[in-house]
Order: structure tokens, then sequence, then C-alpha cells
């Protein structure tokens, strides 16, 4: 019998603790999500995600150039355009609030990563993520019809800046139609990071107030994965490495560790896990009221989605842990 208190030994001084710690975070493990908007000068503060904000192309250079200080080198951004339409055609326009982001950051800051959110919920007037067909006798996102689209918008991401695409809308086959669009493009070069196991969450709705993003009717339930499936998540995964993702997505997170997990294990690839908008908020409310410690819960969750086998994590977070890392 092994004496019961030789686990202990290792636990007793600060030093011996950090020697033994299996996980360890880095701001290097983090992307930091980004919302853009026209105009100048302009720093909202989202309401639900406190420290977070609605940025102008010129405050979002300010803005990476911080983070970048704090050891942050990768950003996903998300658009919020003038106009929409039905197709979200301003996602693809080469004036686009997502390009003229890019081509400002790519000049102001030439040693980041640089990704975009491929989606249309954005750009559409009915908010959802791609065109719409009556299917049923409802409305519903044409999958098919909406590939070309992807792969042009994510074309055109790329001729601005862009070094990574990463597609959240879930749509069958969208991979494959964005790896032959910027293959044809001559741009073999880009990977993309594919949104693969993408849940029908609830908690996503901050991001919508962030991004301006909301369904006008029903929901996403028809091309986001049900909350209660497993192995569904494994079936995407391996249909999107086989269309040729190099790096693919598990979202949330937090609810969804073990589905990190499976997906480690069985593929063996880079993971990356999106600590999402509302459990964001859950820590921020929280903390506000003195019901937790903020830095200490954090940390916690973060190092729990690391250990769990993401790579990399998506987080609004992102800054605070650095600062705390350092």
């Amino acid at each position: 019998m092994f004496p019961q208190t030789r686990l202990r030994r290792l636990r007793y001084h600060p030093v011996v603790r950090d020697l033994v710690r299996e996980t360890s975070l880095s701001p290097r493990d983090f992307i930091l999500p980004l919302f853009v908007r026209p105009g100048m000068n302009i720093k909202n503060e989202i309401a639900s995600m406190p420290g977070n904000f609605q940025l102008s192309v010129d405050r979002l250079v300010d803005e990476v150039g911080a983070a970048e200080k704090l050891g942050i080198q990768a950003y996903i951004l998300f658009g919020i355009p003038t106009a929409k339409d039905g197709q979200g055609s301003s996602a693809w326009a080469d004036d686009g609030i997502v390009q003229q982001a890019l081509r400002a950051l790519r000049s102001a800051h030439k040693d980041i990563l640089l990704i975009t959110d491929e989606c249309f919920c954005e750009y559409t007037d009915h908010g959802h993520c791609g065109i719409l067909k009556e299917r049923r006798g409802t409305l519903d996102v044409d999958n098919d019809a909406t590939l070309p689209n992807l792969a042009r918008q994510c074309v055109s991401h790329v001729q601005a800046g862009a070094d990574m695409v990463a597609p959240s809308g879930m749509m069958d086959g969208m991979v494959s139609a964005i790896r032959k669009g910027l293959d044809d493009a001559g741009r073999s070069d880009i990977p993309i990071m594919s949104y693969a196991a993408k849940y029908a969450s609830g908690f996503y709705g901050p991001f919508r107030d962030a991004a301006e993003s909301p369904p006008q009717f029903g929901d996403r339930s028809s091309y986001q994965m049900d909350p209660a499936n497993t192995d569904e998540a494994l079936r995407e995964v391996a249909l999107d490495l086989d269309e040729g993702a190099d790096i693919v997505m598990v979202k949330p997170a937090l609810s969804y560790l073990d589905i990190i997990r499976r997906v480690k294990d069985r593929f063996g690839v880079p993971v990356a896990a999106y600590n999402v908008s509302g459990e964001f908020a859950m820590v921020k409310a929280a903390s506000a009221r003195g019901w937790i410690d903020e830095r200490r819960v954090t940390m916690e969750i973060l190092t729990s989605i690391k250990r769990a086998g993401a790579d990399m994590i998506l987080t609004y977070h992102a800054l605070d842990a650095a600062r705390w890392l350092r």
C-alpha cells in the first residue's frame, strides 16, 4: 500500500505544484473575437458582454495593438454591415466592413493571425445563415444555394488579408465548397478552421446582441446540432476533415467538454473550442454581484477547456486572462 500522503507531498509547496502541473495556459492559446462596424471613433461597449465592444476600424486597430502587447497573437473578426439583404451580399463586397478591417489591420500589424468568421447571419435581413427557401410550409436555409456564396465570401476575405477562414454556418459540404473556391483563386495555402460541431445552444444570446444578428423568425435548430447528441459530432468532424478542414472547432466549450475530449481522442487533429458569449456573461454577472472570484473562476474555466483537449480557445476573457498570466 502506498501511504495516503504521497500525493499531498506534491501539493505542499507552490513551486512543486507548478513543476508538476499538467496543463498550463498562455496568451498564445487564445483567439480574441472582435466586432467591427462602420463609422469613425466608435467604441460601443456591449451591455451583456462587459469589456467587449463594437469597434470602428480605427479603434479596432488600436484594440489589436493593445492586445498584441499582452501576447495575444490571433483574432477572429465579425462584421456588422451598413446594409443587409436576403442573401447577405455585403459579406463578399470588396468594400465590406470586414474587408476594410482586414486591410487596416494588415497594414498596421504585421505579425498577427487574422481569422474571419464565415457566415451570413450578420449580413442577412432575416438573421439566418444563408439563402432561404420554403420547406414543409416554412422558410429554412437552402443549404446548396448558400455554398457558392460562402466560398465567395471566403475568397473576398482572403484577398483583403485574412490568414485563415472559419466557416460557422453548419452547412453540409461547406468545407469542400470553400476549399475548392480558395484553390481556384490560387490560395491553396489558406487553412480552414471549421465550426465542425456547433450546437443549437442557448448560450449565444449576448453574441447576437453584439453582432446584431438574431433570427427574425424561428431558430437555427434545423442546421445547428442537437445538444443531446455526441456521436453526431464525431460524424460532423469526420466529414469536415475529409473535405479539407485543417482545424475543427467545438462550440460552445464549457457544456461540451466531453465533445472536445472525444474529438481530440478520436482524430488527433488541432481542435479549437469557443468559450461563447453566454458562458462569458454568466461569469461577469456573478462576479459583479460578488458571488464568485472572477479571476479564479475564469482561469479555472479556461484551464478546463484546454485540459479537455482544446489546442486553442476563442474567448471573450482573452484580454483579462492575458493580463492575469503576465
